[in-house]
């Protein structure tokens, strides 16, 4: 039997059904729980933010990569590649350690004779019936660097050549004054690679059309005013030295050429003949007459 002061004198726990957990409602447990779920979860590091996230650069080309599409531009797979390295390379873009020798310079030095030599074969078995006169101006017309320079371009030589740093600007210029030079050096190069018959065929390719179509004048001026006077019942138009200028080592002449009824028209020169070829230039050119514009 219980003594019921025992249990009238015992403390009686109040906060117990308050406190305990099963006394929770239940969706406030859940609530709870989830929240110390998201609050402990961790950005993840693989997702970068929209604000963040930058786009990509594109890679530059490696140099083999661009060494392969300038062969197959030019239509010829060097064996030693190196050839065709050392052709597009610039003095600048040597260290100081290293020779001249390395750059383009001495494939250019080949390049130039041996493309004048197939030019001047080319001349000859196409036009045989011009004399030396003839096959000489055209042959100037077509081994000179502006036409050097055009066939480069034509083929994206000028984006291989390797250049120091010498500044965009002096970049650009540089380029431009040395691409008809980069391509007699690949002519070279492919000389010394596959022989006389891998530079014929390359050259032949991208000359053959230029031959046909010389976009030069052939003709001197000079002789083109004297038969132009003869056709108008003048007689030879005669050339007078009018003033020298300039120090010995570089003189300026001024030239004027006569003819009768016509007033007298004058040109400047380095020399002598050039002064009279732009005089006569000067006087065509002021009458109209047709192959007076020198290039």
């Amino acid at each position: 039997m219980i003594d019921e002061g025992t249990i009238a004198d015992s403390p009686v726990n109040t906060t117990s059904d308050a406190t305990s957990p099963e006394a929770r409602p239940a969706e406030q447990t859940t609530a709870g729980t989830q929240a110390d779920v998201v609050s402990a979860s961790p950005a993840k590091a693989d997702e970068p933010s929209a604000e963040t996230a930058k786009p990509k650069k594109p890679r530059k080309p490696s140099a083999k990569a661009i060494a392969k599409a300038i062969e197959q531009r030019i239509g010829y797979s060097f064996s030693d590649p190196s050839l065709l390295t050392t052709s597009l390379t610039h003095v600048s873009a040597l260290k100081p350690s290293r020779s001249r020798s390395e750059s383009y310079q001495r494939l250019e030095f080949l390049g130039d004779h041996v493309l004048g030599l197939i030019v001047s074969d080319m001349l000859y078995r196409a036009f045989p019936k011009a004399d030396e006169g003839e096959m000489s101006k055209r042959l100037a017309d077509l081994v000179r660097k502006e036409a050097c320079a055009d066939v480069a371009k034509s083929l994206g030589l000028h984006e291989g050549i390797k250049l120091g740093t010498v500044g965009p600007g002096a970049s650009a210029r540089l380029r431009n004054s040395v691409v008809g030079d980069i391509c007699e050096a690949v002519i070279g190069a492919i000389f010394l690679d596959g022989g006389y018959p891998a530079a014929v065929k390359f050259v032949e390719s991208n000359w053959t059309e230029r031959m046909r179509k010389p976009v030069r004048p052939l003709r001197d001026p000079k002789t083109i005013l004297q038969e132009w006077a003869q056709g108008h019942g003048l007689p030879t138009p005669v050339y007078r030295e009018m003033e020298r200028t300039g120090p010995h080592h570089d003189p300026r002449f001024r030239v004027a050429v006569e003819l009768p009824g016509l007033a007298p028209a004058d040109g400047v020169g380095g020399s002598k003949r050039a002064a009279e070829k732009a005089a006569a230039m000067a006087l065509l050119n002021r009458e109209g007459v047709s192959g007076g514009k020198d290039a």
